[in-house]
């Protein structure tokens, strides 16, 4: 008999094998796998007596915490639908995608309460408001209605094409768009990355990585699956987190490269202290080459890239290791592992393709963009149907990146198609620049951007975070890049920022740069 593919699964087989075994860890309170699916079941009782029916959506506001993550059994295995929401974006947000989504029930944590309550006469659509912690007046009391409710439900039939979730896209530069992630899609993500990043039961996996954002890129489900440990971390704090690695003996994590810049300019007891041999992924935007030595060097990390996108549930590349790659010097390893690396086992066909979708040569210098289609694509845009037939023209799914291919297959992108420079005629990846200030030792974040330019048409223009107690100016980090890269490439000026723009999932808001928007002392 034939069993739909779902993350379910994985549960049902935890429930089975690793009852006793510690599930979640949130500050003090600490669940047995038992007691954690038990409160998922008490948590789907209550929905369904709420009228909470099979495709209906449940939206979520909340860091990473215990609450947040039974939403992703609780609300699935009665057919219904997660909407993880970005707890940083505004109000005004929140209502646009709960209203967008079409939630019926708006679940949120003390944070944000007040911030729905500004905005609750707008959501017409929904019945009920819960406070995952903290109270207020309309709320309901999440943790009394567990306390109250029997664990007992009814599980409807679930299909593996049947929408699981719908996580919503940043919405930079547009009203975010609603990726409908099946139970199909998720479930490929995991195996695939278990194959090619495996953990076991004595893993203990800490979520330095928002679970709203792409599912916590499926670890949610991914932790469990294996009868791991769940160590939430509600917010980051670089000296902070490396005490949880310690006092909880942490043995992988993901994180942007964001985090990981902030996490390798932690104090310097912090970064002595810390615990080596810790495994990583990295994703969400190509990291430095100099990032990726200074963490496995300075920390002992074993780091991983891998790539993908929201609507491709996400991961669809993996930098995995060679043999070859380990008579490398460190530095040289560094640059391979900044390189997306080569399709998943599980994620489906990528090519990376011209203007007329023709493969571009193996030879690292063509750039042409990536597209895939296979088993982790999404469904498409909820209620969008446009854009879902442009981002899907073809029968391929456009990612937008800009990208070249390796002799060796393995595919590095260059840039966002948007945001590559043309100065002159000439393309300048934007990546490639701000991968070189990166190895300058004063650095410690870099961003890269077109301005106009009434000769050249664009010229790069560089925005700089200098590292904390380091000095450096201008005209001497101009020179740097030159000294490495064809001098067309280098950037005309550069600012320096105490901060640089990002979203909530750590990528940098160029258009920010590109606009004036950011607070800007000169360099």
């Amino acid at each position: 008999m034939e069993i739909p593919l779902t993350p379910l699964e994985f549960m049902r087989r935890a429930r089975r094998l690793y009852p006793d075994r510690e599930a979640v860890v949130d500050g003090d309170l600490r669940l047995s796998y038992a007691q954690f699916f038990d409160r998922c079941d008490r948590w789907s009782a209550a929905l369904q007596r709420w009228g909470v029916r099979p495709g209906d959506r449940v939206a979520y506001i909340a860091p990473n915490t215990h609450a947040q993550l039974e939403s992703f059994y609780a609300i699935p295995q009665i057919g219904a639908v997660v909407v993880p929401i970005n707890y940083r974006l505004t109000g005004a947000d929140f209502a646009y995608i709960i209203n967008h989504s079409g939630a019926c029930i708006v679940c949120a944590h003390e944070d944000y309460l007040a911030s729905i309550d500004q905005v609750r006469d707008e959501l017409t659509g929904v019945e009920h408001f819960v406070a995952l912690e903290g109270s207020g007046e309309g709320w309901i009391d999440y943790e009394q209605t567990l306390a109250d409710q029997r664990p007992e439900f009814q599980r409807p039939e679930i299909g593996e094409r049947d929408l699981l979730a719908i996580n919503y896209t940043s919405g930079t530069t547009a009203q975010p768009k609603g990726v409908m992630i099946t139970h199909r899609n998720a479930t490929m993500n995991i195996v695939g990355t278990l194959i090619h990043h495996p953990l076991t039961c004595s893993d203990r996996y800490l979520w330095t990585l928002p679970m709203f954002h792409a599912n916590g890129w499926t670890y949610v489900w991914i932790v469990t699956a294996v009868g791991a440990t769940h160590v939430c971390l509600r917010k980051i704090d670089p000296d902070e987190t490396f005490e949880v690695i310690g006092e909880e003996s942490i043995s992988m994590l993901c994180a942007a490269p964001t985090v990981l810049i902030s996490l390798a300019n932690a104090s310097p007891e912090a970064r002595r202290s810390a615990r080596r041999g810790v495994r990583l992924l990295t994703a969400g935007a190509p990291p430095a080459a100099a990032t990726i030595q200074r963490v496995e060097e300075e920390l002992g990390w074993e780091l991983t890239q891998v790539y993908g996108l929201t609507e491709t549930a996400p991961f669809i590349t993996v930098c995995e290791p060679r043999p070859d790659h380990a008579s490398l010097s460190p530095a040289e390893r560094a640059v391979i592992k900044a390189r997306q690396g080569v399709e998943l086992i599980t994620s489906g066909e990528l090519l990376v393709v011209d203007e007329d979708h023709r493969e571009v040569p193996h030879d690292g210098q063509s750039l042409g963009e990536i597209v895939v289609r296979g088993n982790v694509v999404m469904e498409g845009y909820y209620q969008d149907p446009d854009a879902t037939a442009e981002a899907m023209r073809g029968g391929w799914f456009h990612s937008g990146d800009a990208a070249v291919v390796h002799p060796d297959g393995y595919v590095e992108i260059r840039d966002r198609f948007k945001d590559v420079i043309i100065s002159g005629g000439e393309n300048i990846s934007s990546v490639e620049v701000e991968g070189t200030l990166m190895r300058h030792p004063a650095v410690q974040e870099a961003a890269v951007v077109g301005i106009p330019d009434p000769h050249w048409g664009e010229t790069p223009q560089a925005f700089v975070v200098v590292r904390p107690g380091a000095s450096v100016s201008a005209e001497e980090l101009i020179q740097f890049v030159r000294d490495q890269l064809a001098h067309f490439k280098a950037p005309r000026g550069v600012s320096f920022l105490a901060e640089l723009p990002k979203t909530a999932t750590g990528k940098i808001q160029k258009y920010l740069l590109r606009e004036g928007r950011s607070a800007i002392s000169p360099g």
